[in-house]
């Protein structure tokens, strides 16, 4: 059984579902209903050969209602690694405190990478001084850019991955991502262990 059930409960608690059309999409990505060929492919944010449980997903319950974002459950201090190559734009790493209250979400420190298509993504609740690179910093695929926590608005140790992009309206728009998984490439599904490959 995983080492999470309290979190599992969190997550089951609410009945509330999104009505985001983009949540429709997704599910659909997710089961193989609907293919995707043509955007990239992303790595998992973590080294090689290690695997590591997604406890939220796109539009789940508890905190991502209205988010196209996913947690994976990490013991602070694991390395966390650039899903893509891009420049660093934003580095938060002073937050100190952090829990399942909404008054510590200022805390929540972060990495925000963009990427040579003007996306962005980002990497939150890293650990205390934690990140490794610094604004303006050139990152490639896979490169070690910092060190998970638990800082900002969080039950538990995790790191938290979103991209987000320009929509054709020139507002910031959550995008759904695929990754390469030991098993393929796959738009990853909540609550299943996923091992990272080919950096």
């Amino acid at each position: 059984m995983i080492k999470f059930f309290p979190w599992l409960c969190l997550l089951l608690a609410s009945c509330y579902v999104s009505k985001n059309p983009l949540r429709k999409e997704v599910r659909l990505l997710e089961k193989g209903i609907i293919k995707d060929d043509t955007s990239y492919i992303y790595a998992l944010p973590y080294e090689n050969n290690t695997s590591h449980w997604l406890i939220q997903g796109y539009f789940s319950h508890f905190s991502h209602r209205e988010r196209a974002a996913l947690d994976f459950k990490m013991k602070r201090g694991t390395k966390v690694l650039a899903a893509r190559g891009g420049i660093v734009v934003r580095v938060k790493e002073d937050g100190n405190k952090g829990g399942l209250n909404k008054k510590y979400r200022p805390y929540g420190n972060n990495i925000v990478i963009q990427h040579a298509d003007g996306s962005r993504a980002g990497y939150w609740h890293l650990q205390y001084n934690g990140a490794l690179v610094n604004v303006g910093d050139s990152v490639r695929k896979g490169q070690v850019i910092a060190l998970s926590g638990k800082t900002g608005y969080t039950a538990l140790p995790h790191l938290h991955f979103l991209v987000w992009t320009f929509n054709s309206h020139g507002e910031w728009q959550q995008v759904p991502t695929r990754f390469q998984t030991s098993k393929g490439i796959k738009y990853l599904r909540l609550l299943r262990k996923y091992r990272s490959t080919n950096h």
